[in-house]
């Protein structure tokens, strides 16, 4: 994928505002609201059943994130889901900790199951937990990849029939037919909670604004590669704190020369 293509996806987000509906977890809450605002885009954070369904409707996508999950959240992203479906709101799944408990594995296919996803995000653990493979999972933190990434993110895609992007080190993401790696980012992301939720609604932004579901997961991955790695030089030995607060500010200040200065994207098949 060229750099122009995520440049002009980009634009489209600051351009459109798409109204990103956002039924996540708790702790970063505020963060991804924040970070979606300094993108361009436009939160909402509705979780009650009794309107995330009209909520879901009206919004340009619905995010689904499982990180600290009840019944209660799990019955709204149901009802939030099938909202989306019926009126063509694509719908983004974050299955945050699949495999680390029965719960969370069987939420996350429940969802799956009932549904229709557009694009899957989460570390390579979590996808092969969600599709039937048992990969080790550290809590809710990624651990170590312990096969070909790349060939389970087109076997999750094509068992799934949705986009999927594993996220790590490199970043894969694939429809089943056509798969990208992006190499942008930094380690220090690691440090900050939240910013593995923030990229699956900064995903969700793109998708928003544009329909082919691959290329919008590929610019949003790597945009928000490029922007962690300007905050990370700016910040540079002063810790993740302050790489927090300026990261929040590159979401806002990255240009499409900053893309094609920085943006690493490769496609493999």
């Amino acid at each position: 994928m060229d750099h122009s293509r995520i440049s002009d996806t980009l634009e489209k987000v600051r351009q459109i505002n798409p109204l990103v509906h956002n039924i996540t977890n708790v702790v970063v809450t505020n963060f991804t609201a924040n970070g979606l605002l300094a993108l361009g885009a436009s939160p909402f954070m509705a979780d009650g059943a009794d309107e995330v369904a009209d909520v879901a409707k009206i919004s340009s996508v619905l995010v689904l994130n499982i990180g600290t999950l009840n019944p209660i959240a799990v019955n709204s992203m149901i009802l939030a889901g099938k909202s989306a479906n019926e009126h063509g709101v694509p719908v983004i799944l974050d299955p945050v900790g699949a495999g680390a408990t029965q719960y969370r594995t069987d939420v996350a296919q429940k969802i799956i199951s009932e549904v229709k996803i557009s694009v899957i995000r989460g570390n390579a653990a979590e996808v092969a937990n969600v599709f039937g493979e048992k990969w080790e999972i550290k809590g809710v933190d990624a651990g170590t990849p312990q096969g070909n990434v790349e060939e389970l993110a087109v076997a999750a895609a094509q068992k799934l029939k949705t986009v999927v992007a594993i996220t790590g080190k490199e970043d894969v993401v694939s429809n089943g037919d056509t798969t990208y790696v992006i190499a942008n980012g930094d380690p220090i992301l690691t440090k900050v909670t939240g910013t593995g939720c923030l990229l699956t609604s900064v995903i969700g932004a793109f998708a928003g604004v544009e329909k082919d579901m691959l290329q919008a997961s590929v610019a949003a991955l790597s945009f928000y590669g490029v922007a962690a790695e300007k905050a990370a030089r700016k910040t540079a030995e002063l810790g993740p704190g302050s790489f927090q607060i300026e990261f929040l500010n590159q979401l806002a200040l990255v240009t499409s020369q900053d893309i094609e200065q920085y943006s690493s994207v490769k496609k493999v098949n």
